[in-house]
């Protein structure tokens, strides 16, 4: 079964447009990625070639921040597709961050999790693929969105409480003028962090009738979608996504996959694999991304992939690698680049 990356992507047909305000051209864009010139015309397009466009307009606009935040105002809401025509037109903020989250789903590869805790939500930026993140402009793009998202659909000149980029991108000031908050580089993740209360601001552009037309038609797709992946992929995503801290229950997969526990132990049986054996490729796989990240200390990763004792996670990743994770990590990732002066990442919280 085809991984979450694997997946092809639609462009938004407005894409090529916005573009073309911006004064870059679609041939240009194709040229700079090294694709045929038919791509252009493709309603979709396979992940290596959504990634090589994005740096390519990335390249041709210059400088990281003024492309971001360009492309996301210049985008016009009359070429949104129905999976974003369904969270503009939600009844308020917090109701299409969420129809975001979860129609996000149809268009790989990007993925949202959304948490609300005291007076924030945070909306981290996920990828199906633990090895494979998208390009720095499409990071960027994608949370300048959902701050979009809600200026236009609350009609509001709305604030971040704080963007976090795991990579530095472009100017700062043209950054932190767009979103309204203080920008952070080097961070641990790439996450949006919002007021909660502004989530409660109607949404003037609400349409019950578009998204009674519009809900069922996404949800089918979404059901096509889910019936398509093999369990285990399923199973390994949510693993992925509970890690942080401790071993995920079975059960807690089960309930969030709609089945019981015997259920999905027998569906895995019939995918000649077990829970256990899909925990340990999950782990084996986030500690290889953790790792390429010398951001992360070792303790971090550990804690990370579900290990509270760091000597259970060197144990662990001597039979995934034959290696320390740090003699791992100083023959797979150079730190050389790194300064001394980098910014902290956030402390992780049980």
């Amino acid at each position: 079964m085809k991984s979450h990356l694997s997946d092809r992507i639609k462009l938004p047909p407005g894409f090529w447009t916005g573009l073309r305000q911006m004064g870059i051209t679609a041939h240009d864009v194709a040229r700079k990625a090294r694709l045929p010139l038919t791509i252009i015309t493709e309603a979709e397009v396979t992940t290596a070639q959504y990634f090589a466009i994005w740096q390519a307009y990335s390249d041709l606009v210059g400088d990281l921040a003024k492309g971001i935040v360009e492309l996301a105002t210049v985008f016009e809401t009359a070429k949104y597709p129905p999976t974003v025509l369904a969270t503009y037109h939600a009844r308020d903020y917090r109701e299409a961050l969420y129809r975001m989250s979860r129609y996000k789903q149809l268009c790989p590869p990007e993925g949202l999790r959304i948490t609300e805790e005291g007076e924030l939500c945070t909306i981290d930026l996920e990828w199906g693929n633990s090895l494979q993140t998208g390009p720095p402009m499409l990071v960027g793009i994608t949370l300048a969105y959902l701050l979009e998202l809600g200026r236009r659909g609350t009609g509001q000149p709305l604030r971040a409480r704080l963007v976090e980029f795991t990579e530095p991108m472009g100017d700062v000031e043209t950054l932190e003028a767009y979103f309204g908050c203080r920008i952070r580089f080097g961070a641990a993740r790439n996450r949006l962090s919002l007021l909660r209360q502004d989530l409660d601001r109607p949404f003037i552009s609400y349409n019950e009738e578009l998204l009674e037309i519009l809900t069922p038609a996404l949800d089918r797709s979404l059901d096509e979608r889910r019936n398509s992946r093999s369990v285990s992929d399923m199973v390994k995503r949510i693993m992925k996504r509970c890690l942080t801290g401790g071993r995920p229950d079975i059960h807690v997969v089960a309930k969030e996959m709609g089945m019981s526990d015997r259920t999905l132990q027998r569906k895995l049986t019939d995918e000649n694999t077990s829970y256990k054996q899909l925990l340990t490729q999950a782990r084996h796989e986030q500690a290889i991304k953790y790792l390429a990240d010398p951001l992360l200390d070792i303790k971090e990763v550990a804690f990370l992939i579900g290990y509270e004792d760091q000597n259970s996670f060197y144990r662990a990743f001597r039979m995934w690698e034959g290696d320390t994770p740090s003699n791992w990590r100083a023959a797979n990732v150079d730190t050389r680049s790194l300064s001394v002066d980098q910014p902290e990442i956030p402390t992780l919280q049980k």
